[in-house]
């Protein structure tokens, strides 16, 4: 694992020592790595939006389209 040392001012490094007492983290990196998870979690989350409105429009889906998958998930359980 990398390191990395960042400055804080004091109140967030009281903010940071307060969430690691309230929330059980176990360091103060431990609680920093969080939101840099979510934040690629919602950047992974972006990109498939995006590719996927990019990706031209679907075929339709209808009654038909569902019996055929519903036949298929049962074949694949029976057999």
């Amino acid at each position: 694992m990398s390191t990395m040392n960042i400055s804080l001012p004091d109140a967030l490094k009281a903010h940071v020592d307060e969430q690691v007492a309230e929330r059980g983290f176990a360091t103060g990196s431990e609680y920093v790595r969080e939101p840099i998870r979510k934040d690629q979690d919602r950047q992974r989350l972006r990109t498939l939006l995006l590719d996927g409105a990019g990706s031209g429009p679907a075929a339709p889906t209808d009654r038909a389209y569902f019996d055929t998958l519903r036949s298929r998930v049962c074949q694949g359980v029976q057999g």
